[in-house]
């Protein structure tokens, strides 16, 4: 194996010359940095990153954690396929590492990013609350940028939807097409994002003086089967509903099967509305109604607010984001329409 002495001797220089060369020192002549350039080609060495990140404080890679429940999703695809895109325009490298399934193991994710010397760490926490989050900021030197949760004391570390406006200006939508009965399928349980749309969902209820039946409200689990389910476990309830609002696409579809197989037409019978604007959604029969959230402009948003913080420059809190409902045909005038 060839090491950093070979490359020394090779290009007549010290190892610790060569060993400058490569943190970038400037006070090296352009002269030996180019001997010690001409002689790693001519050797093909490569250099032990870990250890140059070390000596270097910049390892030129940004970590990235997400739980392996979204892997599945068309969402963790656009997800990952920004940050992508995005790092590689900055010029660094992707690290993407799986949250799993509690508090532990994304702490244990987030340690392995610093133990390998990440210049920041983005995160999608599905366990870790606001004061562990806020903790490690404090802790730790290195840029942290929380995506789709909310910190109030620390907004330029954060980037987020505002899902609960988003679902309350979904539901008054509907509201205003005439629909009163409506129902809800939630997203899973201890989940912000969960949490947000439903309460949006009970908010335009309550401002348009419509009591919220708690019989049509129905747990999901984020997949079409959970919407399958949950759409099933609504119409073999007592409660009557002209409208269903699923708090993402993909339960939305699970719904829309169950509505089939139960002969009630969408959207003759019942409206049907998600979340997330997947894109899947516009090529439905019918095409899906469903809130458009902006994953590419909150992931362009995120890369900034890091690599602006990594280049010595000042930031400012993020203002939360907001979806755009997509009207489509899945949605017509309810029972209560021009009343």
């Amino acid at each position: 194996m060839i090491t950093m002495q070979d490359v020394a001797i090779k290009a007549g220089v010290s190892k610790s010359t060569v060993s400058r060369v490569l943190s970038g020192d400037n006070y090296v002549k352009e002269t030996t940095r180019q001997r010690v350039f001409k002689a790693i080609e001519e050797s093909g060495y490569r250099p032990n990153l870990l250890a140059r990140s070390l000596a270097t404080k910049n390892s030129q890679s940004i970590g990235l954690i997400v739980t392996n429940t979204l892997f599945n999703g068309p969402y963790f695809s656009e997800l990952l396929y920004q940050t992508a895109k995005m790092t590689e325009n900055y010029g660094r490298q992707l690290i993407l590492v799986d949250g799993k399934h509690s508090v532990d193991s994304e702490l244990e994710a987030i340690q392995f990013l610093l133990d390998r010397r990440c210049d920041a760490i983005i995160i999608y926490p599905s366990f870790l609350g606001e004061a562990e989050l806020m903790g490690l900021i404090a802790r730790h030197d290195i840029p942290f940028l929380v995506i789709n949760r909310d910190l109030p004391h620390a907004r330029e570390h954060c980037v987020f939807a505002d899902h609960q406006r988003d679902a309350r200006e979904a539901v008054a939508y509907l509201i205003a097409q005439g629909h009163r009965d409506i129902a809800f399928i939630t997203g899973a349980a201890g989940s912000p994002t969960a949490a947000a749309r439903a309460a949006g969902y009970r908010l335009a209820l309550d401002a348009a003086g419509i009591p919220v039946n708690e019989s049509l409200l129905a747990a999901g689990q984020w997949s079409l089967n959970s919407g399958f389910n949950a759409c099933l476990a609504l119409l073999d309830g007592a409660a009557a509903f002209s409208a269903l609002v699923c708090a993402n696409d993909d339960m939305a579809i699970g719904a829309a099967r169950a509505l089939r197989e139960r002969g009630r037409a969408v959207p003759g019978e019942i409206s049907l509305l998600g979340f997330d604007d997947i894109p899947v959604a516009s090529y439905l029969n019918p095409p899906l109604t469903t809130v458009h959230v902006p994953v590419a402009q909150m992931i362009e948003s995120a890369l900034e607010q890091v690599v602006n913080v990594l280049d010595g420059k000042g930031v400012s809190p993020l203002k939360p984001f907001s979806g755009r409902l997509m009207v489509r045909d899945s949605v017509i005038p309810g029972p209560f329409a021009g009343r």
